[in-house]
């Protein structure tokens, strides 16, 4: 049997894990109620000895085996350049940078080109010195000509012996109001346009509308044994104007007085 114990004696098993103060300290009371104003004592970590945090406190957010965490960068930051980047890589990054969104550089899309461009030119230089690519399109007006003849609304007259220089480029007959016109087109020695203008119209309204309002005679000159009057026309261009009972003849371009006047005095 069990001697009795004192009341007030705490019982041997909860002591046992209480820990006993250094020497020269009072120990610890875990049910001590802290002075006001003062926070409670924390009660000591069995396991490592650390303090645990206090209710409501913010634990520490070290890394672990005591080390520091290195502050992470901030939100939208750039990364510090590094000096021992060498410059080739640099000039590599560049080149890179350069490339189009494709993937081609400028040097690739130039060399594209050039390959396009090399079949092109060739093509119209052969277009040009072997298919006469410059020279202008001629016509025969022969069939205009016995068109106009076949109407008999007015004598026609055609150019005979021109030079081999001249060439027909355009011929028209058209019924118009007021009566009818006859319209060849040439091109003289020199590469001038001139159009020789046959027509029944009445001269007052034909003469306005092949030479503008600003038409104006400046005297008369003979061909062929007729009687011609020189016009002023549109900018730099002159005329030859023949004045019959039943038509009027028009010789007008910007080509030079001469080859009006020659292209004038061949009519038959």
């Amino acid at each position: 049997m069990e001697p009795v114990q004192p009341a007030d004696r705490v019982p041997a098993d909860r002591t046992a894990g209480a820990s006993t103060p250094p020497e020269g300290r009072p120990a610890a009371d875990p049910g001590a109620t802290p002075p006001d104003g003062q926070p409670p004592v924390a009660a000591a970590d069995p396991a490592g000895g650390q303090p645990a945090p206090a209710a409501g406190g913010t634990a520490d957010t070290g890394s672990a085996a005591g080390g520091t965490a290195d502050p992470a960068p901030a939100a939208g930051g750039t990364a510090d350049t590094d000096p021992d980047v060498p410059p080739a890589t640099s000039a590599a990054a560049a080149r890179e940078a350069a490339r189009t969104a494709d993937g081609r550089s400028p040097k690739d899309m130039a060399i594209s080109l050039l390959v396009l461009l090399v079949p092109i030119a060739l093509l119209l230089g052969f277009y040009r010195v072997f298919l006469g690519g410059d020279e202008p399109t001629t016509v025969d007006p022969a069939p205009v000509v016995t068109q106009a003849r076949a109407a008999n609304v007015f004598p026609v007259s055609e150019p005979v012996d021109l030079g081999s220089g001249w060439r027909t480029v355009s011929a028209r007959y058209q019924p118009v109001d007021g009566g009818a016109t006859l319209r060849l087109g040439y091109l003289s020695p020199d590469g001038r346009g001139v159009q020789l203008v046959q027509s029944s119209v009445d001269p007052e309204k034909l003469l306005p509308a092949e030479l503008t309002r600003e038409g104006q005679p400046q005297g008369t000159t003979q061909l062929g044994g007729r009687s011609w009057q020189r016009y002023t026309a549109r900018s730099n261009e002159q005329a030859l104007v023949l004045l019959e009972p039943n038509r009027t003849v028009i010789v007008v371009g910007a080509a030079r007085e001469q080859e009006l006047r020659e292209l004038a005095g061949a009519l038959r």
